[in-house]
């Protein structure tokens, strides 16, 4: 019995070593990044009525139903 506690105690503080404390918090101006658009962006990904219909897909239209 007194070979578990002694087990038990080693256990635990190899445990309290490992995962005592939380760590450092990461600040959010560490986890966020400003980046500059390019020109023209905008333009290039507004809404085509016309070219949207190659990003349609339907399996009554792929049939012909």
């Amino acid at each position: 019995m007194n070979d578990e506690l002694t087990t038990d105690a080693a256990a635990a503080a190899l445990r309290n070593a490992r995962y005592g404390s939380l760590p450092d918090r990461i600040r959010l101006e560490d986890m966020t990044t400003a980046v500059e658009a390019a020109p023209g962006t905008a333009a290039q990904a507004a809404y085509d009525p016309a070219g949207s219909w190659k990003y349609y897909s339907c399996l009554a239209l792929d049939l012909g139903l």
